[in-house]
Formats: C-alpha cells, structure tokens, sequence
C-alpha cells in the first residue's frame, strides 16, 4: 500500500527546493502550485474568466488580473478557490491512482494544514527556517512587497503550529546538502515502517 507523506511550509522556506529532493530520490511528487499553474493555461482559464472577467490573457490566467480582483476582498477569494480546488483534487487524485503502486509518494501542498488536506496523508514533513531568512526570500521574489507578504502570512497556520503537528521537520536553514540528509533520514525511517 502506499504511503503519502504530504509535504508543506510557509512561504519561502524552501518547500520546492526540498521536494526536488525528494524527487531526486526517486519519489513521486505531486505539486500543487505546478498543478495550479499548468491549469490556468488550460482548463481553469475560462472558467475564472467567467467569474472574474478581465483575468486572462490570451486564454491563460493572468496571475496579477487574477490578483486585482481578490486580494482585499475574502468572498471574492473564497469564489475563485470554489472553482480552483475541486480541479486541483481531480489531478491530486488522478496523481495517487497513477502511482498507487509506488512505496511512497509526496503530496507537496502549500496550504496542506489550513485546507485540511492533512487528514488525507498517512504523515506530514513540514520545512521550516528562521523567520529572518524566510523574509529575505520571500522579498526576492519578483512583485513581491511586504504588504503582499503579511497578507500571504496571516492566510497561513503559523509555522510553529506546523512544526506541532508534523511528524517529520526538515531545516532548512542551512546548506541544500544538510537539508537533502534530512530527506534522506525521513525515506530510511519510512522504508523501515
């Protein structure tokens, strides 16, 4: 049977640098956020369309439209995740069937707590690193401002309580070749279950 470990953390502390090592190591890895991208190309662009006309671009979610017409508005946001999430758990659910013979496989989610994808997950690896560093990365992000960033932050589960509920932590706070040892750890732990 196989086992799904989801994957999640804040912004910028280094969730997609840490799956790619899980992928690396042979582990089939759903990413939600690609999910989400490779669908506002597709299939979601014309139904967010519909809903918020003026947010694509030639046919593709145009990420910053999209912005404008939910970002200070919360029934707005909760209208547009109405039409996104029950897309995404279509391709997660296609994901697992596609890999349901694999030992082991990562739901990477970024709000994996707070939507409460959790309770679908046989474990959970939070990344985590200090709140100084987390900043200085989410601020080289392109757009970014740290209006944007507080706004992000107040919509998540506070990264202590993430590392409270999580089976597996993964520092990230130093060198990729520390965090990958981590990595590591948790597949010998696992493998051995």
């Amino acid at each position: 049977m196989t086992f799904i470990l989801g994957l999640t953390g804040s912004i910028g502390m280094g969730k997609s640098t840490t799956a790619s090592l899980f992928k690396k190591h042979g582990v089939p890895v759903y990413d939600a956020d690609q999910t989400v991208h490779y669908l506002y190309r597709g299939r979601l662009a014309p139904l967010i369309e519909a809903a918020f006309p003026g947010s694509t671009n030639d046919g593709v979610v145009d990420r910053a439209r999209l912005s404008a017409h939910v970002v200070g508005h919360p029934e707005k946001l909760k209208q547009l995740e109405s039409i996104v999430h029950p897309v995404v758990q279509e391709e997660q659910d296609l994901f697992i069937q596609k890999h349901r013979h694999s030992p082991l496989i990562v739901l990477d989610i970024p709000l994996l707590f707070e939507n409460g994808k959790d309770r679908h997950c046989d474990a959970v690896a939070v990344v985590s690193t200090d709140a100084a560093t987390q900043r200085k990365r989410v601020m080289l992000r392109e757009g970014m401002t740290e209006e944007k960033m507080d706004i992000l932050l107040s919509r998540q589960m506070s990264d202590i309580e993430k590392r409270q509920r999580a089976q597996f932590l993964i520092d990230t706070s130093r060198d990729i070749p520390h965090a990958e040892r981590q990595v590591v750890s948790i597949l010998k732990t696992l493998s051995g279950r």
